[in-house]
């Protein structure tokens, strides 16, 4: 049995991938027709099919274009697809994501790209990453107080039993935690050449610098699954590039994150014993000043919300050119900062699933 129940449904799912992929790619009727008859014979041999790495590379940019989550679809035909399928060992497994990282990072001219291991088979997973991205920062929790990244804790506990120790700072990343079907998990540092990080300034407050803050540079979420006509690849890391307010507005000033809003406003000399000075909102700009004056000065891509707004609109426009509809969550969409200035705002989307697509998974160490 495969991933999706009945071979008659993988079947089904293969001819609707088949189907849009051949439509696109301008592929001939006769073509789509002999396609679909190897895979239903290869699903009648072996009750699952293999993709072409052609069917592969345009499945996983298709379902970046559908990813309803997701601000900075325009550049879904960039996607670099890597095809490794053929790796099986844990450490195999590391070698390729060292490589990703290498090629994302660029030297900081970031490449949006994927790395494709080997589906599931019989519902049973092939290869799993415990990290919800291959770069994080540890979060610890020591005599009461929260050191580096909150959403981090579980996992870095995770890490903690199986041998792993950090520094205890609030920038310690995390190792990638590998499990095999033939292997159990193990954890593999990441060397400190591979890991690009930007040291954060702002151009007006010299006293920000002594906060001490950075981040890291690429964004390579390794925590979904991508689906492609009913072949579900469980190990499939990809990444784009930062929008800022992802970083300036969530992850440094989100309360239950790194809450750098009252040291900034303390930077700044602002009046924080009242709301209605609105020195939260001042401080957040600020902060989102730093991180994009940051990067740009690093030689790092990143994107302001306005701009990537007005990408997805260039989106929207091209896809309805291209006869697609175009669904989204709004409350993905809209960027944390300063929201109603941008046309996402005042405008529906139709939550609707469409595949290719991410989908989230629960991680490994919970099941």
């Amino acid at each position: 049995m495969n991933a999706i129940g009945t071979p008659n449904a993988l079947l089904m799912e293969a001819m609707e991938f088949l189907s849009g992929y051949c439509s696109e790619l301008g592929k001939t009727e006769s073509e789509l027709n002999s396609r679909i008859n190897e895979i239903k014979k290869e699903i009648d041999d072996k009750g699952t099919y293999t993709h072409t790495f052609d069917e592969l590379e345009h499945g996983a940019r298709m379902a970046w274009r559908n990813n309803n989550r997701c601000i900075g679809r325009l550049f879904w035909n960039t996607l670099t697809v890597f095809d490794e399928r053929g790796r099986e060992s844990a450490e195999d497994i590391f070698q390729a994501l060292l490589g990703h990282i290498e090629f994302a990072a660029n030297s900081g001219k970031i490449r949006p790209a994927i790395t494709i291991f080997a589906p599931q088979q019989n519902g049973q997973d092939k290869a799993r990453i415990w990290n919800h991205q291959l770069i994080r920062y540890a979060g610890y929790e020591q005599n009461g107080e929260l050191i580096g990244d909150s959403s981090s804790l579980e996992f870095t506990r995770e890490c903690e039993k199986l041998g792993w120790r950090g520094a205890g700072t609030p920038y310690d990343v995390l190792p990638i935690v590998i499990e095999t079907a033939h292997e159990e998990p193990r954890f593999f540092e990441l060397p400190q050449k591979a890991v690009l990080e930007v040291e954060l300034e702002h151009p007006e407050l010299p006293a920000f610098k002594e906060l001490g803050v950075k981040w890291y540079a690429v964004p390579i979420i390794s925590e979904m699954k991508l689906e492609i006509g009913g072949i579900h690849y469980t190990l499939a890391p990809f990444n784009g590039w930062y929008m800022g307010t992802e970083i300036g507005a969530r992850n440094l000033a989100d309360e239950d994150r790194y809450n750098l809003l009252p040291k900034v406003a303390e930077a700044m000399g602002l009046d924080t014993s009242s709301n209605r000075s609105l020195w939260k909102d001042k401080a957040l700009v600020e902060l989102n000043i730093a991180v994009l004056e940051s990067f740009q000065a690093a030689g790092v891509t990143i994107v302001d919300h306005h701009t990537a707004a007005k990408q997805f609109k260039s989106f929207e426009k091209k896809e309805e050119a291209a006869e697609r509809n175009v669904t989204g969550n709004w409350a993905w969409l809209i960027p944390p900062m300063s929201p109603a200035t941008t046309h996402i705002f005042h405008k529906p989307y139709k939550n609707d699933v469409v595949k290719p697509n991410y989908f989230y998974q629960k991680p490994p160490y919970l099941r």
